[in-house]
């Protein structure tokens, strides 16, 4: 059977672990889990895709792109709305992005997804925190030198003017940038698979927002195929309720959620390992 194996952001700066940025609660254990499984699911996966946030320092959501009305600065986890800016609570440092800031807002809002939040610099290209959880990295190498397949590596977030918790789009994409827009190659790709199993972080933000992504576009339509495990992934600390309702309206859609344990007693022991 073809699996596929999509693995979201399994980055240091998201694990609860020294020295992350953003960490969410569970999200090593979340990552050993994975780990195991892979190392045990091996002869049933026939491709492996990681997805890496991928962010300069300066961004829309990054602090130092704004400042409060009296000039000081923003604190992480502030959210901003197109009314905030309007009524001059906050602005961008930069005067010339007023009106490019105000068109993303109404068109983010427009969205009804999420709310611009201001997030502390994570996943920085180029640091540790960007760097894949080492236990992942080791069983995925484990799998390559048994496969002798190469992991796929998506790279996202890198335009510094639109939110990107989606692998396949940006929440605004920008009609200058061709890697903001969606993805539909990626979505062929994976839509090959027989089962595509996701795991990673954070299951409030940027595991929420591929697989919903993925769900709509997936060309064959069969979300059956779909099978997210629900502890390999853990919310944003504040968000629980978010990832509690994305994965009840999944598993409503037809997806299986089910702990890694669970997936591998339903699925691998039943089917003969891939080529």
């Amino acid at each position: 059977m073809n699996t596929q194996l999509l693995i979201i952001d399994p980055q240091n700066d998201f694990m609860d672990i020294a020295g992350a940025a953003l960490p969410v609660k569970g999200a090593a254990a979340d990552m050993a889990r994975l780990a195991g499984l892979i190392d045990q699911a091996s002869p049933w996966i026939a491709q492996i895709t990681v997805t890496l946030d991928s962010h300069h320092s300066i961004g829309i959501e990054r602090p130092a792109l704004w400042r409060q009305a009296d000039g000081g600065p923003v604190a992480p986890f502030t959210q901003i709305s197109a009314a905030d800016v309007r009524a001059g609570k906050y602005a961008p440092r930069d005067p010339q992005a007023l009106a490019r800031v105000l068109s993303y807002l109404d068109a983010l809002e427009a969205g009804g997804r999420y709310a611009l939040m201001v997030w502390p610099v994570h996943c920085e290209i180029g640091t540790w925190g960007h760097n894949v959880e080492d236990e992942v990295r080791a069983a995925y190498n484990r799998w390559e030198s048994a496969t002798l397949r190469p992991v796929r590596k998506v790279f996202k977030g890198m335009n510094a003017w639109t939110e990107n918790y989606s692998a396949l789009q940006a929440e605004v994409p920008d009609p200058q940038d061709p890697d903001t827009q969606l993805n539909r190659e990626l979505i062929r790709q994976l839509d090959e698979a027989e089962r595509i199993v996701v795991a990673g972080e954070a299951s409030s933000h940027c595991v929420r927002a591929t697989v919903e992504h993925l769900a709509e576009h997936l060309p064959s339509g069969h979300l059956g195929k779909l099978v997210l495990l629900s502890d390999c992934m853990s919310p944003v600390p504040g968000f629980e309720k978010q990832a509690e309702t994305f994965l009840g309206a999944m598993r409503m859609r037809g997806a299986t959620v089910c702990t890694s344990r669970e997936y591998m007693q339903a699925f691998c022991q039943k089917v003969a390992p891939t080529s």
